[in-house]
């Protein structure tokens, strides 16, 4: 789940099937009732037809809850984007960071640093569409040293400038779960 919207979908669609939902969050679902064969079919059917699916082994769990944490971090709170990543993600997820980093490579192909590096550059580009904010005001949020930096980098993932992109008008933002 990447959005509000999704969250919304998935507690309607588990209310819907007569569960009580305790908390839904990005990736995340916890229900009052026990998890068997029988509930586990029910969420499986009626999560597939809204483009979602249960994930049952624990590598994938253990990703999806980063890639969660990490979009959540970039794009829905206003929190200082300048932290230790490795210390923030062991703290929110309770597990060594070093263990989490092999998972998450291993199962994704991409390190959760150039992860969480996509999703800034992600949300550069939606800061840079809006155009309210300067580069300078930008890199800040993002936890950049410099607009420089952001610069770079930005040119980097995407192959173009941010003044090019924003000159350009092109909005070739990527929806946040294809990052």
């Amino acid at each position: 789940m990447v959005c509000d919207r999704c969250i919304m979908a998935v507690d309607t669609a588990l209310k819907n099937l007569g569960l009580h939902p305790l908390e839904v969050r990005l990736g995340y679902a916890v229900i009052e009732e026990e998890m068997n064969d029988k509930v586990h079919s029910m969420i499986c059917n009626a999560l597939e037809p809204l483009g979602f699916e249960l994930i049952d082994d624990m590598k994938s769990r253990i990703t999806e809850r980063i890639r969660a944490e990490i979009i959540s971090l970039v794009h829905y709170q206003d929190t200082d984007l300048k932290i230790n990543l490795s210390d923030w993600l062991s703290e929110r997820l309770g597990r060594d960071y070093s263990s989490m980093s092999k998972l998450f490579s291993d199962a994704t192909g991409t390190t959760i640093e150039k992860y969480f590096i996509a999703q800034k550059i992600e949300k550069a580009k939606e800061l840079l569409v809006y155009g309210e904010m300067t580069l300078n005001e930008i890199a800040d949020r993002l936890g950049y040293s410099s607009a420089a930096y952001l610069s770079t980098q930005f040119k980097s993932v995407t192959g173009v400038t941010p003044s090019y992109f924003k000159k350009t008008g092109e909005n070739c933002r990527n929806p946040l779960d294809k990052v």
